[in-house]
């Protein structure tokens, strides 16, 4: 049984095609779920609010129970990690990922930057060797070939390669960089901008994306 692992990030609840201030990338996120569901039933969906429920961010106590080898972890240790532990082993178990990432003040969520620092862990998505020969980094999850799409929202426009303020966006760039770090290469985008405007420039957007989603993503998002 092929396994999805769906996550939000938005602060709004709801869905903008249901509710006045409802969430685009949670409409668009769902979107995408389902075209998966129908092309392949038998999919394991595992959904995850980070909007909602946030990780806690990184402290000090997190860092050092994470780079201290696991066989001399205290017990406080392992209570410092068992989230990022869950997170981890959740996203390993994922062949395919959706991951809705609106910008906010040109960069992702706060919730979603600390997901991001809970599952790039040393030793479990990738490897660090001070004395290794050449680059004392590298990928654990290279081996998993699992694919993403990263479902962005947007309140001004332009932010896409070889636009007009391409160099204030710091979402998709930053997204991919963790997960290619750790191993996770193949990644597609999908965004809708003009959210700020909410004219037909908008509406435009979304039925651009929407169009993306039904003909190119969920296809490619099918595991088999």
């Amino acid at each position: 049984m092929p396994t999805l692992l769906h996550l939000d990030s938005s602060a709004r609840p709801g869905y903008s095609d249901h509710q006045a201030h409802g969430s685009h990338s949670r409409r668009l996120t769902r979107q995408l779920v389902e075209r998966v569901l129908q092309r392949q039933p038998d999919t394991k969906v595992v959904y995850r609010d980070i909007g909602a429920n946030p990780p806690p961010p990184v402290t000090g106590d997190w860092i050092h129970a994470a780079f201290t080898p696991a066989q001399k972890r205290q017990d406080w240790m392992h209570d410092a990690l068992a989230l990022s532990d869950e997170l981890v082993a959740e996203l390993k178990r994922a062949d395919a990922i959706v991951m809705g990432v609106p910008m906010y003040n040109f960069g992702p969520p706060a919730g979603f930057k600390a997901y991001l620092d809970n599952i790039v862990r040393v030793g479990l998505t990738f490897g660090f060797d001070r004395s290794r020969s050449g680059e004392p980094y590298w990928p654990l999850l290279s081996e998993l070939g699992q694919k993403v799409v990263l479902v962005s929202s947007r309140g001004d426009y332009g932010y896409d390669d070889a636009e007009r303020i391409q160099h204030w966006n710091h979402v998709e760039p930053a997204v991919e960089a963790a997960l290619r770090y750790i191993g996770i290469t193949n990644i597609e985008r999908v965004s809708v901008e003009y959210d700020e405007f909410a004219d037909e420039r908008l509406q435009q957007s979304l039925r651009q994306a929407e169009q993306r989603i039904d003909q190119q993503l969920g296809p490619w998002l099918v595991t088999r």
